[in-house]
């Protein structure tokens, strides 16, 4: 029923309106009661208008705002990312840098390491010659020392017994003989002393180009040896001998040993006036 009265106004009420003066009026008045009037109407939409220029005057302003601060943005970017490129580059040209240089370190150590092991090789090399060479020096020296202590002996030996036979006329006798019984050398062993025998005096006589202290025990054994082989009784022990150690020299005086640097000084010992006799 509403919807027909509806309809029917809608339909019949826009030509009564135009044709009918007092419908018009009415309308008007019934319009007029609940509408806001043109002047209201239009200062509601001076204001509305006043708004949304307000409002897109914001949004310009922030609009402008966000598009300098993209522009910012978009130039710190492009600043950064220009900063990362070149960070990025700067990196991979060091570390190309570093490779380089440990390849170079590396090589250096290989080579460094190669000659390490040339030269450890050279080193052990000389070191086994200078052994060699050592062990050859010391038996050398040692032949040569035996030698030339062997020859300063008999020199010793030899002027010794001159100076004594054609000087003073005494006889120097060198007495040879082996014991079995290990007596002096706590073995089977030759032994050889030189004898002076004058007016029944025995001085038994040991030359040594040095004397140790093993060499003053060992005379004293073989005079002992002596003494007994022979059933004479040895008046003196003369030990010549240019290098003896004071302690070793202390050793033969209480083993009543006479110790002398050279032959000279027992040629002195004995008086010229009894050589005659």
């Amino acid at each position: 029923m509403k919807e027909d009265i509806r309809e029917l106004i809608q339909r019949e009420l826009p030509e009564l309106v135009m044709k009918d003066p007092q419908i018009r009026d009415w309308v008007w008045h019934l319009i007029h009661d609940y509408a806001p009037s043109r002047a209201e109407t239009e200062s509601r939409f001076e204001q509305m208008l006043a708004e949304i220029r307000a409002m897109r005057e914001e949004s310009e302003r922030k609009w402008e705002e966000n598009l300098r601060k993209w522009e910012e943005n978009e130039r710190r970017w492009e600043e950064n990312s220009r900063r990362l490129d070149a960070m990025i580059e700067e990196s991979k040209r060091k570390w190309e840098e570093n490779e380089r240089k440990w390849e170079e370190n590396l090589r250096k150590w290989e080579e460094n390491e190669r000659r390490w092991e040339e030269n450890q090789k050279a080193i052990r090399e000389l070191f086994k010659q200078t052994s060699q060479l050592e062990r050859t020096m010391i038996q050398t020296i040692g032949a040569l020392g035996a030698r030339w202590g062997i020859a300063t002996e008999a020199s010793f030996r030899n002027a010794l017994k001159a100076i004594l036979e054609e000087s003073f006329g005494i006889k120097v006798e060198q007495v040879e003989y082996r014991t079995e019984s290990g007596e002096v050398y706590d073995r089977p062993e030759q032994v050889e002393l030189d004898v002076i025998i004058r007016n029944g005096e025995v001085l038994v006589c040991e030359i040594k180009s040095a004397a140790s202290r093993a060499d003053i025990y060992t005379f004293n054994r073989k005079v002992q040896s002596y003494e007994k082989r022979s059933q004479r009784k040895v008046n003196r022990k003369l030990l010549i001998s240019p290098m003896v150690l004071a302690r070793d020299k202390e050793l033969a005086q209480e083993l009543g040993i006479e110790v002398y640097s050279y032959a000279g000084e027992v040629v002195l010992q004995i008086d010229p006036r009894r050589a005659s006799q």
